[in-house]
């Protein structure tokens, strides 16, 4: 199966399998600027792609257990799920469940997707 992927940001970074072993693929931040996410609050960061996702398929994106285990940040949703037909941006919500502002930088990693 192919999963088609645009670029809608020159600034975009491609997916990529950090190891040979990575069940996801990683989405990082599309900004040319840092972003803070300040505690008990979330920001929605652009990854600046788009996916076409095969029909009868569906993309599934999730936290990174490093956000949470160190930093206690959180998918907002638990489980992006990015259907066949969304031909959109795929977008990250990040909340802050922690005590302490996070600040997203450009091209860090904030999600991964299978």
């Amino acid at each position: 199966m192919q999963v088609r992927v645009k670029k809608l940001n020159a600034n975009a970074s491609m997916p990529i399998y950090a190891t040979d072993g990575s069940a996801c693929f990683d989405l990082v931040a599309c900004t040319d600027k840092a972003i803070t996410v300040n505690p008990r609050s979330k920001e929605n960061i652009g990854t600046g792609l788009a996916f076409e996702i095969p029909a009868n398929h569906v993309m599934l994106v999730f936290s990174r257990s490093g956000h949470g285990f160190k930093h206690d940040m959180r998918f907002v949703n638990c489980v992006g799920v990015i259907d066949s037909d969304y031909r959109g941006e795929v977008r990250v919500g990040l909340r802050n469940d922690g005590i302490s502002p996070y600040i997203v930088q450009p091209n860090e990693r904030i999600a991964q997707a299978i």
